[in-house]
């Protein structure tokens, strides 16, 4: 029966993962079969790490990220957990060979965000590295089935993609990360004045991002492609919205991509794939 429990761990990554987000559920829906449970394995670790670092603020987040971090290589050493979650991913681990050091870098990341309100230069590459660009690279082994070769290939692009992503995420979350959280992720960047220079530098970095992932995007295996650009694309649509407001704007509302304009993306993006366009 261990199929059947194996399985149900995987659901349940699927569960957390539609819930969380519609977006990432939509794009994962589109790639190849074989790659949507692997995923959802990724995303539900990543999403639970996250939210003891930034929603579980009535209890001890250092006790639980250090519990949640050595039930995560205790199951990955042992080849077994009886958390769902660290099960699934567990599983994804061993089967596609995703290195440890990837999980150590994202868990530092995690870490970071207990004790640092402010980040240098070099601390914000690594909490962006650790944060996002490890968890395109986990995704990335998956997608490359074992193939080294292509991974090493694809591997800045993904990098610069799960970079892309975090850092609209930072414009997109400024209010809630600042006002409810203290922190400030973008260097020597004072947010109590932030101005509208500020955010076109952090816009012009973002976009260089962007143009060095589609490279990427374009070359992953067909049965990746479709669903890694629909996030792609909701990302850019959602960072287009940023670009268009002021800087006050983004600091006091959270820019959004509605559910009706997520699914026009999703079927410009389908019709593409079919017309071999992508």
């Amino acid at each position: 029966m261990m199929a059947l429990f194996n399985k149900t761990a995987l659901e349940c990554s699927k569960l957390v993962t539609e819930h969380y987000s519609t977006s990432f559920t939509l794009g994962i829906k589109t790639l190849d079969r074989k790659f949507h449970l692997p995923i959802y394995a990724i995303y539900g670790f990543v999403r639970y790490a996250d939210e003891i670092v930034d929603t579980f603020h009535d209890y001890d987040k250092k006790t639980l990220l250090q519990r949640f971090k050595h039930d995560t290589y205790q199951a990955i050493e042992e080849g077994i957990s009886l958390n769902p979650i660290l099960q699934s991913f567990q599983l994804v681990v061993s089967q596609y060979k995703i290195e440890h050091q990837l999980i150590d870098d994202f868990l530092k990341s995690m870490e970071m965000d207990l004790y640092y309100q402010e980040y240098d230069a070099d601390g914000y590459n690594e909490y962006i590295y650790g944060s996002a660009e490890v968890v395109g690279l986990m995704c990335l082994r998956v997608f490359c089935e074992g193939d080294c070769t292509e991974f090493d290939r694809l591997r800045k692009s993904a990098c610069k993609l799960g970079s892309a992503f975090q850092k609209v995420n930072f414009l997109r979350d400024m209010k809630s990360d600042f006002v409810d959280r203290g922190r400030t992720y973008f260097p020597g960047v004072d947010l109590n004045n932030f101005s509208r220079d500020t955010k076109k530098l952090i816009e012009a970095d973002i976009q260089h991002d962007f143009d060095e992932a589609y490279v990427g995007i374009m070359n992953l295996p067909r049965g990746a492609r479709m669903g890694v650009y629909l996030a792609y694309i909701y990302y850019q649509t959602l960072f287009n919205k940023i670009k268009q407001l002021s800087a006050a704007r983004i600091q006091s509302e959270r820019v959004r991509v509605p559910n009706p304009q997520k699914l026009a993306l999703l079927a410009q993006t389908y019709l593409k794939y079919r017309l071999n366009v992508l």
